[in-house]
């Protein structure tokens, strides 16, 4: 299916993933700095914490990170993914299909509720069809977007990450195949544990394409294309 994407020129291929929380504060993260700098061992004082999310277009190499100082749930992911489209919404003039390929992470598994209700209306919103490809238990490593976060940590490792803003602007330094990153932070408080009704489930389910021997692995979305 990715090769697939690639090759379509009417798809775009994503990869999507949350990193770990990272304690915003004066804390070592290892690594070394060119100057001594004095940090704390521990986060146990930590007051904020950020979770950054990202979007990686593999074929490009280009790469989107989106703080969120909140709670990592179903509506931060696709608010994320809102955002992202509508940032880049002259590069998907031409694009049918979005192609996402993701892990089964809690907040965005192929039965979440709200996860799946959000992704209907994005597809209804820009119009184009969502097409949710995951990769199997205990191989998210071989999700593209993986290998980001492997590069982010060791770019700011040594670095004390003070306030959110210096964690923004260290994030946009650092390099992803020859780019530097667009790093936006959402200071939006997200609610925890919201679910979508029984009926409204119903209708939900009614709008997704699920593979018949990987229903929970590979999902179409078509957008609604009025009467």
């Amino acid at each position: 299916m990715n090769q697939a994407a690639d090759a379509n020129p009417k798809a775009l291929r994503i990869s999507i993933d949350s990193k770990a929380a990272v304690a915003v504060g004066d804390f070592s993260r290892g690594g070394q700095s060119r100057v001594s700098v004095k940090a704390l061992d521990h986060d146990m004082q930590s007051k904020e914490k950020l979770i950054p999310f990202g979007i990686l277009t593999p074929k490009t190499g280009a790469l989107a990170i989106r703080f969120g100082s909140s709670h990592k749930t179903s509506d931060f992911v696709v608010d994320c993914l809102a955002a992202w489209c509508e940032t880049n919404k002259e590069h998907l003039a031409e694009v049918d299909e979005l192609v996402i390929d993701c892990d089964n992470g809690p907040e965005s598994n192929g039965r979440r509720t709200q996860f799946l209700k959000r992704l209907v209306e994005l597809a209804d919103l820009t119009g184009k069809r969502i097409h949710l490809v995951y990769y199997p238990p205990y191989h998210s490593k071989y999700n593209p977007i993986e290998r980001c976060w492997a590069t982010l940590e060791h770019h700011w490792r040594g670095t004390l990450l003070s306030t959110a803003e210096k964690a923004v602007n260290w994030a946009k330094t650092m390099m992803w195949k020859g780019l530097n990153p667009t790093v936006t932070l959402c200071r939006k408080t997200y609610d925890k544990g919201i679910r979508v009704t029984g009926q409204a489930m119903r209708d939900i389910e009614a709008r997704l394409s699920r593979h018949p021997q990987l229903p929970n692995w590979d999902i179409v979305i078509e957008p609604f294309q009025g009467v």
